[in-house]
């Protein structure tokens, strides 16, 4: 998880320097909003035990934008979007209890209601404006980032919250918004918010609290004068696209679901280790050869070929083998994969999708998981050290984490074009 800390630390000063200007009051703005959202319930499971599903967020974000005079290719090409560090607080009335269920298992219901609590997310945004006029604008937002949560599963006292399962969280929002401005500067905001947090499969339980609500803000823009008036035909496009390799080494951390189903619902109340709060994480590596094409100073794409280990492989057998299931296990997996990459300046959001072509581990992956796999990552490039790459990734079958990993990435240019 300090890994994590350390490319949002440098995702965050990155968003404050990726412009200049003589002036930070011009460049600088704010949104302050609220939105009212409902945790949603992606499974029958979670309908069985959450029972309320309000929360109401407070979120204050300081946005800076590159404006036109700044000459900046990258804003330009985005049309002139803002990048912010924000500031969420989501108060929770959600509940969850379980009932007697066949369901559960040798669960036996407890006689008190879990509650999610509340969590306080640290971020940074990046907001896009896809129309412009002079009193309208529509766009779209993503955040990630960390968060911290008040109530955390606990097998004494919160033993239904099965959504987060650790204090220090991964926190991931994307919106859609209309703002009209009755005057310049000064806007008035309505979207769509979707936010998840989980500890991305570090710790148990991890099914992730996902909320689904509208945002109604304030939002105060002075660059918005500078960008209405500029010529878009002020600048030449001095960008070359590149054919070029990557090399990436993957080293990240899990705990397994399989320990989780075990404790929770095939372990009777009498052993100590029922509906345990405490659980091993095991190491898991991957490899990546990929070939990527940046046909824009904003897109790069191409292919990959990927290669995973997981050293929990021969605890997953053991865990089988107490079931008498004779399968095969191996801890190497492989799979193909497209991959794209979204750049501003030095950092890129990057994302994959993947099809297995090996792969062996166990019962509960072929029940929970898919034939493919996803991953989406947040890099920082240092472009004096000839594009070295690092950043955070996860790894998910079908949204749910399987792993959080940390990248490093050495990327080899092949052929240049015009």
């Amino acid at each position: 998880m300090k890994n994590l800390f350390l490319v949002f630390f440098l995702f965050i000063t990155s968003t404050l320097k990726a412009s200049t200007t003589d002036s930070i009051t011009k460049n600088s703005g704010f949104s302050v909003s609220i939105v009212p959202a409902q945790v949603l319930v992606l499974d029958e499971y979670v309908a069985k035990w959450l029972k309320k599903k309000g929360t109401l967020s407070v979120d204050f974000n300081y946005l800076y934008t590159a404006i036109p005079n700044d000459s900046d290719a990258f804003a330009r090409d985005f049309n002139y979007p803002s990048l912010g560090v924000g500031l969420r607080y989501t108060h929770s009335n959600a509940t969850m209890k379980r009932e007697k269920d066949t369901d559960w298992g040798l669960l036996e219901p407890v006689n008190y209601t879990s509650k999610l609590g509340d969590l306080l997310s640290l971020y940074g945004s990046f907001n896009r404006s896809i129309y412009r006029s002079k009193h309208w604008e529509m766009g779209y937002s993503f955040n990630a980032g960390v968060a911290l949560a008040t109530n955390k599963y606990n097998n004494q006292t919160n033993i239904d919250n099965e959504f987060l399962g650790s204090t220090m969280l991964i926190y991931f929002g994307a919106g859609a918004f209309t703002t009209y401005y009755p005057c310049s500067q000064w806007g008035i905001k309505l979207g769509i918010d979707f936010f998840h947090h989980s500890n991305g499969a570090l710790y148990r339980p991890n099914k992730g609290a996902n909320y689904l609500g509208p945002n109604i803000g304030l939002v105060y823009f002075p660059a918005r004068k500078d960008i209405l008036t500029a010529s878009k035909t002020q600048f030449q496009n001095t960008f070359t696209k590149r054919l070029y390799a990557t090399f990436t080494l993957g080293v990240g951390a899990k705990t397994l679901n399989e320990e989780w189903q075990r404790t929770q619902f095939n372990t009777p109340p009498t052993s100590n280790e029922y509906r345990t709060e405490n659980f091993k994480m095991y190491m898991a590596y991957s490899f990546n050869a990929n070939m990527m094409l940046r046909y824009a100073r904003r897109w790069a794409s191409g292919i990959g070929l990927d290669l995973f280990y997981g050293s929990y492989s021969k605890r997953v057998a053991e865990l089988d083998a107490t079931q008498h299931l004779q399968l095969k296990h191996s801890p190497w997996s492989f799979g193909v994969s497209a991959k794209h990459q979204v750049y501003y300046h030095n950092i890129s959001l990057a994302v994959s999708l993947g099809a297995y072509l090996y792969r062996h581990m166990g019962n509960n992956a072929n029940i929970i998981e898919r034939p493919y796999y996803e991953t989406v990552g947040l890099h920082y490039n240092f472009p004096h050290m000839k594009g070295l790459t690092i950043g955070a990734e996860v790894k998910a079958h079908a949204t749910k984490a399987d792993l959080t990993q940390v990248i490093l990435q050495v990327p080899i240019s092949i052929k240049s074009y015009k």
